[in-house]
C-alpha cells in the first residue's frame, strides 16, 4: 500500500515510525513532514491545511490510505474531501470532528447523554458571560475559547477580575480570532489529569494503553500551560477499574450520541480526563492523537498499527485487538528557549545520532528542518521528543535524560522531572 501521513510534528514522526514497520507498506509519504520524518518517509512540501494540495498529492502519488495527524485539517473536512475522491482515510469527518472543533458542541453532547463533566455555560455576549461567573459563585473558573486555539485558548481565572479580563480579551479584544467568538465557561475540577485514547469505527471502541502528560512548562508543574512538555505510559493512576468506568460512562455514550445525530465518529478519540474524588470526568475531547502521548504509545506498541487504522475506517473494530509491550515509555520534550512565548528558529542541534544510539532510546523530531549542509535546525517551539523505554518509570526516565544530555543545543531547554508523580 501507498500511505500518506499528514502533519509535521512529533506526533506525526511517531506515527510514521510505527507505520513504516508495517509489512503492508510499499511506499510511505508525509506532508509536509520534518527533518526526522524525512529519514523514514518521503516528505512532500504540502501544508497540512492545504486540502486541495493534499488531494492533488494523493492523486499524483496514487495514495491508497491517508492518516491525518493534526486537528486543523480534520475540522476543515479533509477526510470528507478525500472520501469524495474515493481515498480512504483514518480520522473523523468534519461533522464528527466538532468534538474538538467546538467545546460548546461537546458540552451539549455531554448534557444530552449524561456524560460526567464540569458544569458550564456558553456565551457570545460579554455581559451575560460575566453574570454567569458571578452566579456561579465559586472560583477559580475556567474560560475557554469555543474553537481551535492551538492549545492556548484556556484561562483558569483565580479572581473575578481575571475572569472578566479573559472574557473581554476573547469576545471584545479578539484574542483568539474566530475561535473565541463564543466562550465556554466551566466549573473548575480538582483531581489528577489523565489522557485516555480509543480507536473508533462509528460504533465500536478499542481502548489503547493509558498515558499521562505534563502540560506546564517548568519543573514541578509550574508556569504556563504548553502543548505538552513530556509524557509517560502507562499512567498508574488510571487503573483497569477506572478505564472500564470511562468506557461505560464517557466513551460509549459519546459514540451512541454521535451516531444518533447522524455523525458517527471514526478515528482516534482522545479524552482528556480529570480523575476526581467522585470519579472520572471529561475535561474535553480531541479528534486526534495527543502530542507527546503518541510518542510513548507508539513506542510501547507491539502490533502493526496500520491494520487497526484501516479497521477503524472500515467499521470492523469489534473483533480487533492490539498487543502492547510490558514496559514503560517516557518522553521528554526539548523546546526552544522562550517557549511557549517567543522563541528563535534556525539554531543548530547536534548530538541526536549519539542519543539515538543509546539502548531503548528514540528521538522523535517535532519542529526541525534540514539546513543547507544537512545539519539539523530548530524550526518550532517544541523541537525534539527524546523517548526511552524501561522496566520501570525510573529506568525509562534515567535513559531519557541520559539521551537528553548527549544532545548539544544551547538554545533549547527541557523539564528535568518528567514522570515525577509516578517515580
Amino acid at each position: 500500500m501507498r500511505i500518506l501521513v499528514i502533519g509535521s510534528g512529533g506526533r506525526e514522526h511517531a506515527l510514521v515510525w510505527a507505520i513504516s514497520r508495517s509489512p503492508l507498506v510499499d511506499a510511505l509519504f508525509c506532508a509536509p513532514g520534518n527533518a526526522g520524518i524525512a529519514q523514514e518517509a518521503t516528505c512532500l512540501p504540502v501544508a497540512a491545511e492545504d486540502i486541495d494540495g493534499i488531494l492533488a498529492l494523493c492523486e499524483r502519488e496514487k495514495i491508497d490510505f491517508v492518516v491525518v495527524g493534526p486537528e486543523g485539517p480534520l475540522v476543515a473536512g479533509v477526510v470528507d474531501r478525500l472520501a469524495e475522491k474515493g481515498i480512504p482515510a483514518f480520522g473523523p469527518g468534519a461533522a464528527a470532528a466538532q468534538l474538538e472543533g467546538s467545546k460548546a458542541f461537546t458540552k451539549e453532547l455531554c448534557a444530552r447523554m449524561n456524560i460526567p463533566t464540569a458544569g458550564f455555560g456558553r456565551y457570545s455576549d460579554p455581559a451575560a458571560a460575566k453574570v454567569w461567573v458571578r452566579e456561579h459563585g465559586k472560583l477559580p473558573v475556567v474560560v475557554k475559547a469555543d474553537g481551535l486555539a492551538a492549545g492556548k485558548g484556556v484561562v483558569i481565572a483565580e479572581t473575578l477580575e481575571a475572569a472578566d479580563a479573559a472574557i473581554d480579551d476573547a469576545l471584545e479584544g479578539g484574542r483568539f480570532g474566530a475561535a473565541g467568538h463564543e466562550l465556554v465557561l466551566e466549573e473548575f475540577l480538582t483531581g489528577v489529569e489523565a489522557s485516555f485514547f480509543v480507536l473508533c469505527d462509528g460504533k465500536n471502541a478499542l481502548p489503547l494503553v493509558s498515558a499521562q502528560d505534563h502540560k506546564r512548562v517548568f519543573d514541578g508543574d509550574e508556569g504556563p500551560n504548553t502543548g505538552g512538555m513530556g509524557a509517560y505510559s502507562p499512567a498508574p493512576m488510571l487503573t483497569a477499574e477506572l478505564e472500564a468506568q470511562v468506557m461505560k460512562e464517557i466513551i460509549y455514550p459519546t459514540l451512541v450520541g454521535m451516531a444518533d445525530t447522524g455523525m458517527p465518529y471514526k478515528g482516534v478519540l482522545y479524552a482528556g480526563l480529570m480523575l476526581t474524588e467522585t470519579g472520572p470526568q471529561l475535561i474535553e475531547y480531541n479528534a486526534r492523537f495527543g502530542d507527546p502521548e503518541t510518542q510513548v504509545l507508539m513506542t510501547r506498541l507491539k502490533s502493526d498499527i496500520l491494520p487497526a487504522f484501516i479497521a477503524s475506517h472500515d467499521g470492523v473494530l469489534d473483533d480487533f485487538a492490539l498487543q502492547w509491550k510490558d514496559e514503560v515509555a517516557l518522553t521528554v520534550v526539548m523546546a526552544a528557549d522562550g517557549y511557549p512565548g517567543d522563541y528563535a528558529r534556525g539554531t543548530v542541534i547536534k548530538g541526536i545520532e549519539a542519543a539515538n544510539a543509546l539502548p531503548g532510546v528514540k528521538v522523535f523530531h517535532a519542529g526541525t528542518k534540514a539546513g543547507p549542509n544537512g545539519e539539523i535546525l530548530a524550526n518550532g517551539g517544541r523541537v525534539l521528543n527524546v523517548t526511552a523505554t524501561g522496566a520501570t518509570i525510573a529506568e525509562a526516565q534515567k535513559r531519557a535524560y541520559q539521551a537528553v544530555d548527549l544532545i548539544d543545543w544551547p538554545e533549547g531547554f527541557c523539564r528535568r522531572d518528567i514522570g515525577w508523580r509516578a517515580v
